[in-house]
């Protein structure tokens, strides 16, 4: 059977040393110690920033029957306290438990490995959302000053995968919001970036949770608005094709946006014209005639 690969390959152990051997090597060669929790500070480099409270519960309730079967890692701080470097979960989970201390190693480690082997950790599990990857990504390329083509080197994925993640930074705080409530998939939030308009962004947004667009469908919006070969007006009077006025053209895509459907728009020079609202299937007509339902 194949060995399964490492999630990052080299990862960004090339940061500090090759952080998975280093960190093997180190707890290792350390016997842990009994610290008292109330010494025991969080890591302000941690990437990850939610924890959910029912998994946290459950793991509370497991560490008061059984005690805590992997040590937490700490480093030294000043004034004879400790900082976090790995296994917050279980910091928080003991504390919820009523322990006065937990098992640790102790590691002598610097500002700028923190954040490194905080993400090493997380990243490796799995246990990030994409804003959590995304937020650390964008700190560790200020940080260090790397482009995404030097990041994705060091984080073993590739530069598209970095620059999909850093984009979702650009989405407004409500739709990346429901990225870390998983609200919406990540795919949902690749074809919103596909909308320049704010407004239109979160429109978007609200149909999919309201009627749980798939990601096509999202994807087939945005083409939709995108999309300049259908925001045409015929003139009665002319054979040609005249391009739509800046505000019609934002209104075809405003409308198109709201119904999730190509909304076709036609107007002459006498203000004559139609909107057509085209539906695909029963199921979607009874969507718009709901959307209708709310407008009245």
């Amino acid at each position: 059977m194949t060995p399964k690969k490492p999630a990052l390959g080299k990862g960004l152990g090339a940061l500090i040393e090759d952080a998975h051997d280093l960190q093997r090597r180190s707890t290792a060669a350390l016997s842990f110690e009994e610290v008292d929790i109330s010494l025991i500070d969080t890591n302000p480099f941690q990437p990850r920033t939610v924890f959910e409270e029912d998994a946290l519960q459950e793991l509370s309730a497991s560490i008061a029957a059984m005690g805590v079967i992997q040590p937490v890692t700490l480093r030294r701080t000043e004034a004879g306290r400790y900082q976090i470097i790995a296994g917050e979960r279980r910091f928080r989970a003991s504390k919820m438990a009523g322990l006065d201390k937990v098992p640790a190693y102790i590691r002598t480690v610097e500002d700028d490995a923190m954040l490194e082997m905080a993400l090493v950790e997380n990243i490796q599990r799995e246990d990030l959302d994409a804003i959590e990857v995304a937020l650390s990504y964008q700190k560790l390329m200020e940080d260090y000053s790397l482009t995404q083509d030097q990041l994705s080197e060091k984080v073993g994925k590739k530069r598209a995968t970095v620059a999909n993640y850093v984009r979702l930074l650009k989405l407004p705080s409500e739709i990346q919001l429901g990225i870390r409530d998983k609200k919406i998939q990540m795919g949902h939030a690749k074809a919103l970036l596909g909308i320049a308009d704010v407004s239109t962004q979160l429109m978007v947004y609200e149909q999919i949770l309201e009627f749980d667009f798939s990601v096509r469908k999202v994807e087939e919006i945005v083409h939709e608005i995108a999309d300049d070969n259908y925001t045409m007006m015929q003139p009665v009077a002319k054979e040609k094709r005249q391009s739509m006025e800046p505000e019609y053209k934002d209104l075809q895509k405003q409308l198109s946006a709201f119904f999730g459907s190509k909304i076709a728009l036609k107007r002459n020079d006498n203000g004559e014209g139609k909107i057509t609202i085209p539906f695909k299937s029963d199921e979607d007509f009874e969507r718009l005639i709901t959307l209708f339902d709310k407008l009245r």
